[in-house]
């Protein structure tokens, strides 16, 4: 998605334009009100009775409850389709962020992305709603009450059509600086709450460092930076609405002034060479402030509108951009994660999968290659150890075999299928994952260990699950109950419970789906020694009739697998390229 600097998102709704439209035209029903009214008023002036009001008294009556229910059908159905608007755009932002790979580099932070997609996409309903009416109002209601006032009065009409334009200008004026300050605003409250989030993670390193105060310090400078940047915003508006007020009622009051004068007969002009009646001259002052209310309105919902684009710009700067993920389109969801539809439901491939790279070559944007012309054959059934170095690649490599990252060039095959953006969906369904730092959400055990994964006629999935946790040899851990509820990233787990509770995540995958691929990365790391090999015998009895490709700096866990890979590193990539390029340039 694209970003959109026009005063409406993508793809405008007829439905939406027909409420707008709507609303915009109800306030057409004051012309026959102010008419029944100045006739009723004149009437009284020359001596009529109460009776003679019954029915001009009935037609405002019935002419308000017409405006009133008008005004409330088009507000609801306008609601409605900026609301059904809003969450469509906020799932395809919410699919393209899923869409990106997890080591993208240049993602907003999750305290950031969040902000934008809960708080500030919300600027975008009044947008959408009160603002677009406002327009609306304001294009069509002024050309349509000038056109009765001039017919009685030339000079009416011209007070009014001269005061009008001032108020846009000024306007648009003041709305330059309203949107820089929203978009200044809202870029604070999202740095604010990113803050906040990486602080919270990290509450129990800040108390063992003694940083608490600090931190309390900073956070509560970030609060009142961004009391001020909403304090300018809001001045911002109220200018904006002190203009308005101010041209509105000069344009009204010069109205009135002509109105009287000419009544009491010292202006005889500007009413097309005859003298204006009473009731002509009432009709006159009651529409001229129904003239600039439409403009009255929009100056009031100014701000809406630089609120709502720089919400439209920050949904737009999540939804584009970055590191794609392999085989998973921005503009659509990601598929949920399901059974692999292969030949039947118990079927599963004859032999595990066979991995080949070939010419690999990737580089982060901006950076240097990662990997140079690699290549790496694992036979179906073998179990590998990646071995270098921290930071040298190992996860990027794990990465892009499970096409979490594209390569830059270079051919990656699975059982015999090349890893492209139509096949990375199916492939992956036959991976297993076993990351580095196993994410604990909020909520039981056993939700975290099957993550909604159940196959047909099995219910919830309970009995696997348990037979999971006892594998993982979590059964004795009092914390690690199906039923227990655990808290955001895993407190209440020790690090070594936390591997556990993530190999038992594994082996319920590998209950519901036919996966054949164990992809692990760094499945040892922090932890003593008998975890170690107890994580280790685990992993290696899961792998039985699989293949198992582990990313470790473990020399015990190398030694328990069939072969270790030592994977090359940055500088020597660089030197392979320096030596392609001395190859080339002598032939």
């Amino acid at each position: 998605m694209k970003p959109n600097a026009q005063d409406s998102p993508p793809a405008p709704g007829l439905r939406l334009d027909a409420a707008c439209l709507a609303y915009a035209v109800s306030p057409l029903l004051w012309l026959p009100q102010a008419a029944l009214i100045a006739w009723g008023i004149s009437r009284l002036y020359r001596g009529a009775g109460v009776a003679d009001l019954v029915w001009p008294a009935a037609g405002i009556v019935f002419a308000g409850v017409l405006r009133a229910v008008l005004e409330a059908w088009s507000a609801g159905c306008m609601f409605d389709t900026a609301r059904e608007r809003l969450s469509r755009w906020r799932s395809r932002t919410v699919a393209a962020l899923a869409a990106r790979s997890p080591l993208d580099r240049t993602r907003m932070h999750a305290g950031a992305s969040a902000s934008a997609l809960a708080e500030q996409a919300e600027a975008i309903l009044p947008w959408l709603t009160r603002y677009r009416s406002a327009v609306w109002r304001a294009r069509i209601m002024p050309a349509l009450i000038v056109l009765p006032v001039a017919w009685f009065s030339w000079a009416a009409a011209l007070v009014l059509l001269l005061a009008a334009p001032l108020i846009p200008m000024f306007m648009a004026i003041v709305g330059r600086r309203a949107r820089a300050a929203s978009e200044a605003q809202w870029l604070q409250m999202g740095s604010m709450n990113a803050f906040l989030l990486d602080r919270l993670r990290g509450l129990p390193t800040l108390r063992a460092l003694g940083c608490v105060a600090l931190t309390a310090r900073r956070l509560r400078a970030q609060i009142e930076d961004l009391r001020q940047r909403t304090l300018r915003v809001l001045r911002i508006a109220f200018l904006s609405s002190a203009v308005l007020e101010l041209f509105s009622a000069l344009g009204v009051a010069l109205v009135a002034v002509y109105i009287g004068f000419h009544l009491l007969g010292y202006l005889k002009f500007g009413a097309w060479g005859r003298r204006l009646e009473l009731a002509e001259a009432l009709f006159i002052l009651l529409l001229a402030p129904a003239f600039f209310e439409p403009l009255r309105e929009l100056a009031a919902v100014w701000h809406d509108r630089a609120a709502g684009l720089a919400a439209a710009d920050a949904l737009n700067r999540l939804a584009v951009g970055g590191l794609p993920l392999l085989g998973s389109a921005p503009d659509n969801p990601l598929p949920a994660q399901t059974p692999s539809p292969l030949s039947g439901e118990n079927d599963a491939p004859a032999l595990p999968p066979q991995v080949r790279i070939e010419g690999l070559r990737f580089a982060f944007p901006g950076e240097a290659p990662v990997f140079q012309d690699f290549a790496l054959n694992v036979a179906p059934g073998e179990r590998v150890a990646l071995m270098a170095p921290s930071g040298t690649g190992k996860t990027v490599l794990l990465s892009l075999m499970a096409g979490l990252l594209q390569a830059t060039q270079g051919r990656i095959e699975i059982g015999g299928t090349a890893l492209t953006a139509a096949s990375a969906q199916r492939l992956r369904q036959r991976m297993a994952w076993m990351g580095q730092r196993p994410h604990v959400f909020s909520g039981s055990v056993q939700h975290n260990v099957s993550l909604g994964r159940t196959k047909p006629g099995e219910g919830d999935g309970e009995a696997y699950v348990q037979q999971a946790i006892c594998w993982a040899q979590l059964g004795s851990v009092a914390q690690a109950h199906p039923g227990t509820s655990l808290g955001e990233g895993g407190a209440g787990l020790s690090g070594g419970e936390a591997v556990r509770l993530a190999l038992a995540r594994l082996a319920a995958a590998l209950h519901v789906s036919h996966a054949d691929l164990l992809l692990a990365d760094e499945p040892t790391a922090h932890l003593d020694s008998e975890t170690a090999a107890q994580v280790t015998q685990s992993l290696l009895d899961l792998a039985r009739g699989r293949t198992l490709i582990v990313a470790t700096h473990d020399p015990a866990l190398a030694a328990r697998l069939d072969r270790s890979v030592v994977l090359p590193t940055p500088n020597d990539a660089a030197h392979a390229e320096a030596e392609a390029c001395d190859d080339a340039q002598i032939q």
